[in-house]
Formats: C-alpha cells, sequence, structure tokens
C-alpha cells in the first residue's frame, strides 16, 4: 500500500463550483447593490432638467457600471468610464462640425476611438470610446449635440447613484480571506514537501504521479495570491468599514513573498525528482543509500514550512530537528559521493534546496519575532 496521502479530493464539477461562488455572501450584496442603483437610476433619470431626460435609459447603464466589488475599483471605473464617454464624444463631435458623418467617416471615426482605446489610457472605460463615437454618430444624428448631452449626463447621474450605494453599503475588505489564502498555500507548500518525501521512499517506480503534477501548478497558485491580497489592499482603500491601510496586509504580502521562494525551491525539488523516478531526459541516478536521510529531510523542512507560529518553542524544535536532518543527509552525501567517485544525483540539488528552504523560513520568521 503506498505511502502517499491523499491529499487530492474528490473535486467538485466546474459548474458546481461557480455557482458556489456566485452565491457567496459577498457576491449576493454585490447583486443587491447593483440592483438598487440602477432601480434607482431609472427612477430619478425621467426627473433630470433640459433636454436630458429624453434618455434615461443611459442612468442605469451608469449605475452599473460603477457597481464594482471594491469602493476604489468603483471609483477607478466610473472616472475611466466617464473619460471614455468624453473622448468617443469629442471624436464624434469633430466629424459633425468638419465633414459630418457619412459612410466612409463613420468607420473612420471608431477605428481610432478603437485605436485610441488601445493606449491604456481609459482602463475599465476604453470600449467605450468607440462606442460613445459610434452612438453619437448614428443614434444622434441631426440631434447629436442633444444627444450627446443627455448621454453623457445621464450616464454621469447613473454613476454618481452608484457610487453613493457602493460607499452607503460598504463592501466588507477582504484581507482575512486573501490572508487565509496564503496561510492555506504554506500548507499546501508543506504537503507537496511530504509527498515528495513519500515518493522517494516508495518501490520505483511510485504508483502515484499527482505530486508532481501538483508541483507544476505552484506558479500559478502564487499569480493568483498576489492577485487576491492586491484586490485585499484594494478593498481597503476609500473603505469606512476598513481601518488603518496597507499595514493590515504587510504580513500576508512578506510571507507570500518568502513563500513564492520556497515554492520555487520546492518545485526544482520536484522536477529533479521526478526525472530521476522516471528515467526523464536528463535525469540523474539518486544513490541507494539516499532515499531514507532525503525522505526524512523533506519531511522535516516540511513541517517547519507548516508551523503555524514560528515563535513557538514547538517550532524553534522542529527547526532544530530539521537542521539535523539536513546535516545527516548532507554528510550521507558527502560519504557516498567519496565511495562511489561520482556526483550522487538528486541528492546534492535537494540537500542544497532544503537547506535554502530552511534559510528562507528564518528569515520570514526573524521579521515576525
Amino acid at each position: 500500500m503506498t505511502k502517499i496521502r491523499s491529499r487530492i479530493r474528490e473535486r467538485r464539477p466546474a459548474v458546481v463550483e461557480s455557482l458556489r461562488e456566485a452565491v457567496q455572501p459577498a457576491r449576493l450584496l454585490l447583486v443587491a447593490k447593483t440592483a438598487l442603483a440602477v432601480g434607482l437610476a431609472w427612477w430619478i433619470a425621467p426627473h433630470m432638467p433640459g433636454v436630458t431626460d429624453q434618455y434615461p435609459y443611459y442612468a442605469p447603464l451608469g449605475a452599473l457600471v460603477s457597481i464594482y466589488p471594491t469602493l476604489m475599483g468603483s471609483v477607478r471605473s466610473s472616472l475611466q468610464t466617464l473619460l471614455g464617454l468624453v473622448a468617443g464624444i469629442g471624436l464624434a463631435t469633430l466629424v459633425i462640425v468638419t465633414v459630418g458623418p457619412n459612410w466612409w467617416t463613420i468607420p473612420v471615426v471608431v477605428g481610432l476611438g478603437v485605436l485610441l482605446s488601445g493606449t491604456g489610457w481609459f482602463g475599465a472605460g476604453k470600449e467605450y470610446v468607440p462606442i460613445a463615437a459610434l452612438f453619437v454618430l448614428i443614434i444622434g444624428g441631426q440631434n447629436a449635440d442633444d444627444y450627446s448631452l443627455g448621454y453623457l449626463t445621464q450616464m454621469a447621474v447613473g454613476v454618481v447613484i452608484g457610487l453613493v450605494v457602493n460607499l452607503l453599503i460598504a463592501p466588507a475588505p477582504t484581507t482575512l480571506a486573501a490572508a487565509a489564502r496564503v496561510d492555506a498555500f504554506r500548507h499546501q507548500l508543506s504537503d507537496h514537501l511530504h509527498d515528495i518525501g513519500y515518493a522517494i521512499t516508495e518501490s520505483w517506480p511510485p504508483e502515484h504521479e499527482q505530486w508532481a503534477e501538483d508541483a507544476a501548478s505552484l506558479a500559478d497558485t502564487t499569480s493568483s495570491l498576489r492577485t487576491a491580497l492586491a484586490e485585499a489592499d484594494d478593498s481597503r482603500r476609500v473603505n469606512p468599514r476598513a481601518r488603518g491601510g496597507r499595514g493590515a496586509t504587510q504580513h500576508a504580502h512578506e510571507d507570500l513573498t518568502r513563500l513564492d521562494r520556497i515554492a520555487h525551491l520546492i518545485r526544482d525539488i520536484a522536477d529533479a525528482t521526478a526525472d530521476t523516478i522516471w528515467d526523464r531526459p536528463g535525469a540523474m541516478p539518486l544513490d541507494p543509500e539516499l532515499p531514507e536521510p532525503l525522505a526524512a529531510a523533506c519531511h522535516a523542512v516540511a513541517d517547519v514550512i507548516a508551523a503555524e507560529d514560528p515563535s513557538t518553542a514547538e517550532a524553534h524544535r522542529l527547526r532544530g530537528e530539521a537542521a539535523r536532518a539536513i546535516r545527516m543527509l548532507l554528510e550521507r552525501v558527502d560519504d557516498r559521493t567519496a565511495d562511489v567517485g561520482r556526483t550522487t544525483g538528486p541528492g546534492v540539488l535537494a540537500a542544497m534546496h532544503l537547506r535554502r528552504i530552511l534559510i528562507v523560513s528564518g528569515i520570514g520568521n526573524e521579521s515576525r519575532d
């Protein structure tokens, strides 16, 4: 019976997971705020003065584009959308006061709008540059001035309503959720290293390959965690429900930086081990005397990675055991290299990387003591 612990539980179908994400409390709050903002915008829009009341349907659209999961995201996207509208209307106005809209000026202006939207100046509002220009030229027609005024004004009304709703019903900061994901990643790295240790001492080739496949996905996990932390920082800005600033996630950022370095080292160990186990191109043989001390070192370092509080006596004990296990591995590597007169393959690389992991973990620990 294999020693590898089964950590890959049955995954829910993608559709079920998507539905679960869609009904999270934070998402349901966003749904309710969006519906409320759109409803208020549609109620207020017909009461706008002048010709703007002829274009009430743009107010709900403005409210819709202004509601984002974070307040800062709402402010940013709203300003970018209005800026994109102004740019598009400006392009259309330039055509109207010169040659006028016709079969060739309309596609040219739309093309210029698409070109301008690619500059990166408009962010979330980049699509509105060509759209606004096209709407003004085709829908506005002879009343392009009134249409432009109504379009921009009603969009602005909807944006303001959306921002007010999002401010009064402020979303909760996602700091704790992001930090919890980083902590879960720490345990994931520990599990990967444990699995490598179990694989090394199995009968070769091991029956299970999932540990090698999962190790390749660590870079993607790190990238998604960076995005989550950036969103967590964003969720605190201008948010009345948040206290303090970026310092609230500073430890999580530092942890992720350290864990990212550890992940790279574990991936190298996993790649070298997998090459040797399955005799891939570039593989070097592993001396038969090394699996036991190598596995012991992997398990000991994995326990250090998983330690939740690095300042406790238990964490210091684990670090001491890991240091001894690595030292024993290095001594065995030195002995076998001298005995057989050749490099002992992945045992050297693994020993170097395990020592680096322990050092990186120590740097993180010292920053918290």
